[in-house]
């Protein structure tokens, strides 16, 4: 029960960065990539200022380090760009459906053990978000911000992959934001035009840095190793319904028939995959 509570605490901090993105970005006009150098600084402070507290040290942790880095930059800034034009829902079924391939991919090519049952709960839950994706006249997705999401995904999904051998998960998230931080705020500095910085969106990216995503990423990589490549895949594909749901409340994004079949598709998949027996 507890690995299940720590997961859904989780799993919503992940769908509360999707609204929060699309809000300062969208209604307020914040550029994406002052969101995400922001975003990243926030983040760095507070978890800097967690690991002092802990008494712990600040390892730079090698190649290791270098991927985790490398992969959150991916995933940040593919993932404010992205939400220029995608709505907070739909642009995290992009997210996260990339993820579920890169994280299954990456389990069955390691060996893992992935049951046949999670194999069918996965298969069913993509489908799922494959149906709500598919064009039709009441949804539109333009390439290049899908492309941009699908490469934040494959971030998030290596990002994900290299928590499972993090000795200290508050330490090592906490490197991967300080080491990242100073390249996203020199990609601020060199931008012509900073947007609109209202108090509102700043006061949005440093809650998006600091609070789901500093110290959600640290709990997601303390409870990654319990979880498992596919079961951590799986599980993320909550986060889109989530998302929808944060949209339609305060971004007044519509409510679908589709939405509500795709819904019930996707965590009927989820509960199947992760079910014992």
């Amino acid at each position: 029960m507890r690995i299940f509570v720590l997961t859904l605490v989780t799993m919503v901090a992940f769908a509360a960065n999707s609204v929060l993105n699309r809000v300062a970005i969208v209604d307020g006009g914040m550029d994406a990539v002052v969101f995400g150098a922001l975003r990243l600084a926030a983040g760095a402070v507070m978890l800097a200022a967690l690991v002092a507290w802990q008494g712990k040290g600040f390892a730079l942790g090698g190649r290791a380090r270098a991927v985790g880095v490398a992969s959150l930059l991916a995933y940040i800034f593919g993932f404010s760009l992205a939400y220029q034009a995608l709505d907070a829902g739909v642009g995290a079924l992009v997210l996260f459906g990339v993820v579920q391939v890169t994280m299954f991919v990456a389990a069955l090519t390691h060996g893992d053990d992935v049951p046949a049952q999670r194999m069918l709960g996965a298969g069913i839950a993509v489908a799922g978000l494959a149906w709500l994706l598919w064009p039709s006249e009441a949804l539109t997705l333009p390439i290049g911000a899908v492309g941009l999401m699908a490469a934040a995904g494959v971030g998030w999904g290596i990002y994900s992959l290299a928590g499972q051998g993090a000795k200290d998960a508050t330490q090592s998230t906490a490197m991967n934001f300080i080491l990242a931080a100073p390249v996203g705020l020199a990609a601020m500095f060199l931008l012509p035009d900073w947007g609109v910085l209202s108090v509102t969106g700043v006061a949005l990216a440093i809650v998006s840095g600091a609070v789901t995503s500093g110290l959600g990423y640290a709990l997601w990589y303390a409870i990654i190793p319990s979880l498992g490549a596919s079961r951590a895949a799986v599980a993320q594909l909550t986060v889109p319904v989530i998302a929808m749901g944060g949209g339609m409340v305060f971004l007044a994004e519509d409510l679908t028939i589709r939405f509500v079949i795709c819904s019930i598709l996707v965590l009927g998949g989820v509960a199947l995959s992760i079910r014992k027996g």
